[in-house]
């Protein structure tokens, strides 16, 4: 999907929930259970490549995972752009490289690199000046006019929320097209942002995390307008890996599956590509005459 689709989506009345996907199996469930958009978590994204989220994985990785999670689904595609990977010419690059790559939106955050998760302790995040500074160039270097900036912030753990609150609203008057405030601590924090940010306000819920709110009705209701949920799907995935490989560790058993295997791989196209076979024939055995036609 293009950015114009998730604009289009921002338009709408409520909250966009976008849950968190870091590979093409995730992005294919997201869609096919319902919503409308999909996130490219950074920090699950590290964990794929085998790294906590502390900004070991750099641009050219988190760009093509972003490329394999928009080609695998039809739905608009936010990203994690980390710090921009650099200064003001490499977050220029970032933007017009995840364009190609078809992400719809992304965010580029203040903090100092190499960075850490949003809801660990031990966070830095870099002058003012120099974070709207990044953001001015993020929105300049559109070559899509739709595509979604997101300017987020880590300054409540390190500066506290006025700070917070002034650098959202500068980087929305420098063309952040919406503001992300990391990792509040208190339902009073959470219902504030809003209130004080003038413009859309972005949201991040993460299981075990820092900020105190599981109800989407209720972070809709305070006013945001997009959230994500970036450890639904891995946390629901290592939870359940973990109790399979158990059981078959101190069972000898291999579980029953529930799903036929033609039926999972119809959720990622079989029949599509079977058609193409089909239409082509492809895979079938070529004969020749004696001149080689």
């Amino acid at each position: 999907m293009t950015a114009s689709t998730l604009r289009q989506l921002l338009g709408r009345p409520g909250m966009l929930v976008a849950p968190g996907a870091h590979d093409a199996i995730g992005a294919r469930q997201i869609e096919q259970a319902g919503f409308d958009a999909v996130y490219m978590t950074g920090g699950v994204t590290s964990m794929a490549h085998g790294f906590p989220d502390f900004g070991l994985v750099d641009f050219s990785e988190m760009a093509g995972n972003a490329l394999r999670i928009t080609r695998a689904t039809r739905l608009p595609v936010i990203a994690d752009a980390d710090t921009g990977y650099g200064n003001e010419l490499n977050v220029i690059r970032t933007v017009r490289e995840y364009e190609l790559r078809g992400v719809a939106g992304l965010h580029i955050e203040d903090q100092v690199s190499p960075k850490r998760c949003g809801h660990l302790e031990g966070k830095e995040v870099i002058p003012r000046a120099e974070f709207v500074s990044k953001i001015r160039a993020a929105a300049e270097a559109r070559r899509n006019a739709d595509t979604v900036i997101i300017a987020r912030t880590d300054a409540r753990a390190v500066l506290g929320m006025d700070e917070a609150v002034a650098r959202m609203n500068e980087a929305l008057a420098a063309g952040a097209d919406i503001a992300f405030v990391e990792a509040m601590q208190t339902m009073e924090e959470i219902a504030a942002v809003p209130r004080l940010v003038r413009g859309p306000c972005f949201l991040n819920l993460v299981p075990g995390g820092k900020t105190p709110l599981n109800d989407l009705r209720e972070a809709e209701a305070m006013g945001y307008k997009v959230c994500i949920l970036p450890g639904l799907l891995v946390t629901a995935q290592i939870e359940a890996g973990d109790a399979a490989l158990s059981q078959v560790k101190a069972t000898r058993q291999v579980p029953v599956a529930n799903t036929p295997i033609g039926d999972i791989f119809r959720r990622f196209g079989a029949e599509e590509w079977d058609a193409l076979r089909a239409r082509y024939g492809a895979g079938a055995v070529a004969t020749h005459t004696k001149d080689g036609r």
